[in-house]
């Protein structure tokens, strides 16, 4: 089985765990092996199924102003421990590939192999909620349809991704790709780069 196959069977069952209870406080029990890839992608498909939720309940015309402010830190949260588990994937590739030496002609791929990954983990949400669209029998039968076409093209999307990840690993291992990784330096979140939070420590 290739990596995406894997990826893609681990994206799924945190998924379809999610939906048993279907809730956002609900705990996330991985089961995968501690130090497993498996586990972290599991781990990085949680946060983003719970996100996903999130933003649905966040854009509720009548929640109340103060919950719709907790969320949105909740939200602010999961996006840093988003991008903080796609740097820890992109560690876990630069380990692997600690000894390959790239080809003096190695090209740079314009994204790392885990920001590619993180690509593939929301196409699993898209694609399990567009599905669920296509087939909700309180729907039209247009609204149907247009889900199902919607569903077609997200599921090609899904292939042609799942390739062009695998593509990009092979490059990698025959040292055609050269793997270079830069941290997002978010700065919203950091008191001393966010110019709201550190004038508010200055008065």
């Amino acid at each position: 089985m290739n990596f995406t196959d894997t990826a893609w069977q681990v994206f799924n069952k945190s998924i379809e765990d999610y939906h048993v209870l279907d809730n956002v406080d609900t705990p996330i029990n991985n089961t995968f092996p501690t130090d497993s890839l498996e586990r972290i992608l599991y781990a990085k498909n949680w946060i983003d199924t719970v996100q996903w939720h999130f933003e649905d309940i966040i854009r509720d015309e009548n929640i109340d102003p103060v919950e719709a402010l907790q969320l949105k830190r909740k939200i602010d949260a999961s996006n840093q421990q988003r991008t903080d588990l796609v740097e820890f994937i992109d560690s876990w590739f630069l380990d692997k590939y600690k000894n390959i030496t790239p080809k003096t002609d190695a090209k740079i791929n314009t994204e790392t192999p885990a920001w590619a990954v993180d690509r593939l983990s929301i196409l699993a949400l898209k694609i399990y909620h567009m599905s669920l669209e296509a087939n909700r029998e309180s729907a039209s039968e247009e609204h149907r349809l247009n889900c199902q076409k919607k569903l077609d093209v997200l599921l090609d999307q899904k292939k042609d991704l799942s390739t062009s990840i695998n593509q990009l690993l092979t490059d990698i291992e025959n040292g055609d790709v050269k793997m270079k990784v830069y941290k997002q330096m978010k700065m919203y979140n950091d008191e001393s780069l966010n110019p709201i939070l550190y004038q508010k420590e200055q008065k």
